[in-house]
C-alpha cells in the first residue's frame, strides 16, 4: 500500500491576490475577499525519483543524494542511473555542514535529497528524529532555491546493514569505522529505491515563493535535454 505523505502546509500570512500572481504562481488560487491562498502540493506534482522511475521506465535523469545525519559525522551516498555508492563522510556541523552538502549536491548534479529519519523497531520516532527534521527543514529551504527536493526515509536498521555489507566486502575494521556513515547513507538509498520511495516524506519550505520554485524544478541542462523534451 502506498503510504507516502507530505508535511502539512504551515499557516501563511494572507496577501492580496492579483491576476499576475495567479498566472505566475500555479500554487496560488483566489480565496475569500480577494486574498490568495495556497493550493496544496500533492506527491503527483513532486514525485520522488524512485517513484518516477517506476512509472516512467524510459525517464532520464534524477540523481539522488542520500544522507545519514549524525551528531558529529554525516555520511553521504550517491545514486546515478542504476549505480548506488558511498560517497564521503563529513565531520561538520551547523551551517558549514549544510553549505558543504549543497556544494556536493551541485557538483554531483543531484535534484533530490534522501535523508535517513531515525525510528525505533516499532516504527516510532526517537529523540534524534527531531534533530534530523530540523536539519532537513533548513536543507529544504536551501534546496528549494535551486528547485531541488528533500525527502525523509525511515533509516531503522541501516547502520547494522552497513556493517554487514562492509564485513562481506572484506573491509578492515579501520576502514569500517571511517566509512560506516557513508555506507549507512547508501543503505538508506537502497531501501528508498527498493520500495520505489514508499513511505518517504516530502519536506516543504514554509516560504510560498520557495514552494513555487520547488514545483518548477531545477533548470534543464540544455546539453542533456533535447528540444522535444
Amino acid at each position: 500500500m502506498w503510504t507516502q505523505r507530505v508535511l502539512p502546509l504551515p499557516p501563511q500570512k494572507p496577501f492580496l491576490c492579483s491576476p499576475s500572481n495567479v498566472t505566475k504562481n500555479p500554487s496560488f488560487v483566489n480565496g475569500k475577499n480577494g486574498y490568495c491562498r495556497v493550493k496544496a502540493i500533492t506527491l503527483d506534482e513532486l514525485p520522488p525519483n524512485a517513484l518516477r522511475k517506476k512509472r516512467e521506465p524510459q525517464w532520464r535523469g534524477g540523481f539522488s543524494l542520500g544522507l545519514d545525519l549524525g551528531l558529529a559525522r554525516t555520511g553521504l551516498a550517491l545514486s546515478k542511473g542504476f549505480s548506488i555508492r558511498p560517497l564521503t563522510v563529513l565531520e561538520l556541523r551547523g551551517q558549514k555542514l549544510e553549505v558543504q552538502i549543497m556544494n556536493i549536491a551541485e557538483q554531483e548534479e543531484v535534484d533530490e535529497f534522501i535523508i535517513g529519519l531515525p525510528k525505533s523497531s516499532d516504527g516510532k520516532e526517537t529523540p534524534q528524529s527531531n534533530k534530523v527534521r530540523s536539519v532537513a527543514g533548513r536543507l529544504a529551504v536551501r534546496a528549494a532555491e535551486r528547485g531541488w527536493r528533500v525527502y525523509l526515509q525511515d533509516e531503522h536498521g541501516t547502520t547494522t546493514e552497513a556493517v554487514d555489507r562492509m564485513i562481506n566486502m572484506g573491509l578492515s575494521k579501520s576502514s569500517q569505522q571511517k566509512k560506516l556513515d557513508a555506507y549507512a547513507a547508501m543503505m538508506v538509498l537502497e531501501r528508498y529505491f527498493s520500495t520505489s520511495g514508499q513511505g518517504t516524506e516530502l519536506v516543504l519550505p514554509k516560504n510560498l515563493e520557495l514552494q513555487v520554485k520547488l514545483q518548477k524544478g531545477p533548470p534543464k541542462d540544455v546539453d542533456f535535454f533535447s528540444d522535444e523534451d
